[in-house]
């Protein structure tokens, strides 16, 4: 009873704790802007079967993508004996699921296998960061907290590993001392009870316990540390893929601010007619600062796993250009968490006296992007990098006129002559007349 109710308290605690981090979540979304309408579901569920479940981007790397992909997998696998266990620390049972027979077994085998090699896997991540020179993980963004985070994030993982291998092994060694039936099979775990042939029934009783609470406790603690960690992916994937953009790479959506003005300069009587009876507040044009951002840019900064394929791809970084895809969007994420409580708290009149543009990107790095989508296509949970560019590109042109000398000509040339190139219309056939010439 007394493990029932320290158990029910720290679920309590933990849901609350979730319960108000989601909740702020939330609150800042709804700051964000509209995105693109959410329409086929089938199709969303077959991507989000492929690339968030399927892992099929990943896997483009060989090796260790299929160590990421694992330990994909086995979380989702080892998730079904944590929802055992928290039924068992509120019923007071044990090994609840045990009814489920054949696919018990299978289940827990599974999990036992899967936690040897999660362990394995994450030795070999920390050893990659901590050790190897891995081009990809470093830049300017990535400060030294964001390696501590990593760290601390894959350590934690390494602890629940440890502790259900742990759990598993005490098990059995307590149910072969002390004479019950074992429930499950744990094909790794069998092999590690020959190291604690030497102890006692008690000795095996606390032990196992020691590492129940501690794997239990450790994925309460987990699920509130990683919201405020990169790896906020582990929950915001799969919801990310879900709402990818099912529009092709490349396409650049129209603003539909501008769209409504053209509509009206060709037919100013609609003006008129649908006009409200109070004017309506002047949009900003791109994006400017964090709460500028569609709901899905914002989504993407918090799922994105900063682990540098995007930017190791990215034509203009490797040519030595400032740009770097995943700093852009780690930059979103960083800003919305600067400047959120003053929006929260004062609403949208709010000022700080800083900007994502200007304060966090530079023009250079905007202006540096070539939109080959290379970046878009490389992420691993289809976060769309060029889009976001492109919208804070539109605010310096459309608000600032702050385009490139180059651009500016551009423009200058369609506004003049209907097209980019600087001829007049009438001219614009005369290098051909060579050609009639000749026949």
């Amino acid at each position: 009873m007394i493990k029932q109710i320290l158990f029910a308290l720290s679920l309590v605690v933990t849901l609350g704790v979730f319960t108000y981090t989601v909740r702020r979540l939330i609150a800042i979304f709804k700051l964000t802007k509209p995105a693109f309408p959410i329409k086929d579901i089938g199709k969303r569920v077959e991507v989000t079967l492929k690339v968030a479940f399927g892992q099929t981007k990943i896997l483009r790397r060989s090796v260790i993508g299929l160590m990421h992909a694992l330990v994909w997998w086995g979380f989702l696998v080892i998730l079904v004996g944590s929802i055992e266990m928290v039924i068992d620390g509120l019923a007071g049972t044990e090994r609840v699921l045990a009814f489920l027979g054949v696919v018990y077994n299978i289940i827990m085998a599974s999990g036992d296998i899967f936690a040897l090699l999660i362990a394995l896997f994450i030795v070999a991540f920390l050893f990659r960061r901590i050790f190897m020179k891995v081009k990809r993980f470093d830049g300017i963004e990535m400060k030294h907290k964001s390696h501590v985070d990593a760290n601390i994030a894959l350590s934690l993982i390494l602890f629940l590993m440890v502790t259900l291998l742990g759990m598993n092994t005490f098990y059995l060694a307590h149910a072969t001392a002390t004479g019950h039936e074992i429930t499950g099979i744990y094909p790794v775990s069998q092999y590690l009870v020959g190291w604690f042939s030497g102890m006692n029934e008690t000795q095996l009783y606390i032990l196992h316990e020691a590492n129940w609470w501690g794997h239990i406790l450790g994925i309460f603690f987990f699920a509130n540390y990683l919201p405020y960690s990169k790896h906020f992916h582990v929950f915001m994937s799969v919801p990310n893929v879900f709402f990818s953009n099912l529009a092709p790479l490349g396409k650049m959506a129209n603003m539909e601010n501008i769209t409504k003005e053209v509509k009206l300069m060709l037919d100013p009587e609609a003006a008129f007619a649908d006009a409200p009876e109070e004017e309506e507040a002047v949009e900003r044009f791109g994006v400017l600062d964090a709460q500028d951002v569609n709901w899905k840019n914002y989504m993407d900064s918090l799922a994105c796993t900063q682990c540098g394929r995007c930017t190791s791809v990215c034509p203009a970084n490797i040519t030595g250009k400032l740009l770097s895809p995943r700093k852009i969007v780690m930059n979103v994420r960083e800003r919305m968490k600067e400047k959120a409580p003053g929006l929260l708290k004062d609403g949208v009149t709010f000022d700080d006296g800083k900007a994502l543009i200007g304060n966090y990107i530079t023009k250079e790095e905007l202006w540096a992007c070539t939109t080959c989508n290379a970046c878009a296509q490389e992420c691993p949970i289809n976060i769309n990098q060029p889009a976001l560019i492109l919208d804070m590109r539109r605010y310096l042109v459309m608000e600032e006129s702050a385009a490139p000398g180059e651009l500016n000509q551009i423009f200058s040339n369609i506004e003049n002559n209907g097209a980019p190139w600087q001829f007049a219309q009438d001219d614009r056939m005369l290098w051909a007349e060579e050609l009639y010439l000749n026949k």
